[in-house]
């Protein structure tokens, strides 16, 4: 918590200088295994791999929408726009948008930064490129405007903001976020070493779980001849509950799980919560379902809590982020907006998505064809007009409304 709180001054206080990636390799020397906490090493973690893929996997999804302002004051999907093909459809020629976002996305859950190279045409963004966050290095430069430096198959780059995007994560330096795999190291050493020593209890197999007592003290070679016996014989899972055949005065006493493994399995469980406490992700949500959801019951109150609580903070960052450093002065005079399509979330609940185009179109505000449109349908005719229930009216009026003539 110290280390946090000093970070946290420096971003506000401290100067603005390069921040190279090689400063974070050299911080593992103090860790339990020794092992540097890169992304292979935490993503083995089954935790934190289900919750980056989670995060990520959900952001990703969802579809990145370019809106401009209508004369009438709505606002109206900017198909034409070059920056709808490159955010909602393709950013590159290797990538689909679900590929490039779940990169950005992971580089800001696991890094802090996401960074990707703009590709311009006459003037316009038609493309951007992803850039791995390991390799780069960035700098105030004069002016206010920051420069970034990296190097990839055998190229360098010296570029500035005016060519990369760079959305940052927790922390507003303006250099660039924090780093979740620097600042929650020692939480995931600690799972690494819990999960090495449960590793090598199970692949010995031969834990004191049972004694063997004699009645007499065993001379040195018939001691090692007994031990050699039980490890060539029950060592190993697949050798798990042999007989065991005692003869010569000895007598078996089994005993109860020790503390240390008792220790080991609450250690385990500990790491589940802490891991997913890093990353705001609701222990339930990934399987560790030991304590119940404060969220309430169901699948709607659920994805509802983890869209307020979790997404909705990481989604605005990046919808800020774009539209600060892709839209042109034209752009915003225009009206023009980007964002995320939240009612994505909605595709796989049938009975929510349902409930939602019930009121848009019980209320007026929405109309038949949007909502087909939503579900991929083409329009019908008279599709266009809002319509709204009335069966409310004032109490004076009731049985007053006129009836048709009889025939």
């Amino acid at each position: 918590m110290n280390r946090l709180k000093a970070a946290l001054l420096t971003l506000i206080k401290g100067p603005l200088s390069i921040r190279d990636p090689a400063h974070w390799r050299n911080r593992d020397a103090d860790t339990i295994t020794g092992a540097a906490m890169t992304e292979s090493a935490v993503l083995s973690l089954s935790t934190a791999w289900a919750c980056v893929n989670l995060l990520v996997g959900t952001q990703a999804s969802l579809p990145v929408m370019v809106y401009r302002s209508a004369k009438d004051g709505s606002r109206v999907l900017a198909k034409d726009h070059s920056l709808y093909r490159v955010l909602h459809d393709s950013p590159n020629s290797q990538q689909t948008a679900l590929d490039f976002w779940e990169f950005v996305c992971a580089s800001l859950e696991l890094r802090g930064n996401g960074y990707a190279r703009k590709v311009k045409s006459q003037g316009k963004i038609v493309g951007l490129v992803p850039i791995y966050p390991d390799i780069m290095a960035v700098r105030q430069l004069s002016g206010g405007r920051i420069g970034y430096r990296w190097s990839v198959d055998g190229k360098s780059y010296d570029e500035s903001d005016e060519t990369v995007l760079h959305i940052r994560g927790f922390g507003g330096n303006p250099l660039g976020g924090l780093s979740t795999l620097e600042y929650g190291r020692q939480t995931f050493d600690l799972a690494t070493g819990i999960n090495a020593a449960a590793t090598t209890t199970f692949k010995n197999g031969m834990r004191p779980s049972i004694v063997v007592a004699f009645k007499e003290f065993l001379t040195p070679i018939q001691r090692t001849d007994v031990e050699t016996a039980l490890q060539e014989k029950f060592i190993g899972a697949m050798n798990a509950g042999r007989p065991f055949i005692a003869e010569g005065g000895q007598t078996i006493n089994t005993l109860s799980i020790n503390p240390e493994d008792a220790q080991m399995l609450e250690s385990r469980g500990f790491s589940v919560e802490e891991i997913c406490r890093l990353f705001g992700v609701p222990p339930h949500m990934i399987g560790h379902t030991e304590k119940s959801t404060s969220w309430g019951t169901g699948i709607e109150q659920q994805t509802l809590g983890f869209v307020k609580f979790t997404l909705r903070r990481r989604l605005k960052r990046i919808e800020q982020a774009l539209m600060k450093q892709l839209l042109t002065p034209y752009d915003v005079a225009r009206g023009v907006t980007i964002e995320f399509n939240l009612e994505g979330l909605l595709r796989g609940d049938s009975a929510g998505r349902s409930a939602f185009y019930g009121s848009a179109l019980n209320n007026g505000w929405m109309t038949i064809n949007e909502v087909r449109s939503l579900e991929n349908l083409p329009p019908v005719d008279g599709g266009d007009v809002p319509r709204m229930q009335s069966q409310n009216v004032p109490i004076t009026d009731a049985g007053q409304q006129e009836t048709p003539n009889a025939v």
